[in-house]
């Protein structure tokens, strides 16, 4: 494995484990009428590549599965940044 695939996996290691405990926050202000994260923030992180944390973060805290643009957006988030990953991985 070349060091940048491995400053990939480590980086999208991290952004995935930061999106899903920020879904897990704003889930839990959600709860408690606290200030919230804004939904832009949250799909930015998603689209930063941690749609798997969001994705996850919808399931396990149950959270924005009724909001269509997080409903439909982040999987069509995670296929795209499937592609282009199994690209640059082939390519590198």
């Amino acid at each position: 494995m070349s060091e940048i695939q491995k400053i990939i996996i480590i980086y999208l290691t991290s952004i995935n484990v930061a999106t899903f405990i920020t879904y897990g926050i704003d889930k839990m202000k959600a709860k408690r009428s606290k200030w919230r994260i804004r939904e832009a923030s949250l799909l930015l992180l998603a689209v930063l590549g941690g749609s798997i944390g969001a994705l996850l973060g919808m399931k396990v805290w149950h959270h924005k599965t009724m909001h269509k643009k997080f409903k439909y957006g982040v999987p069509a988030i995670l296929i795209v940044q499937m592609a282009i990953i199994g690209y640059l991985l082939m390519k590198l």
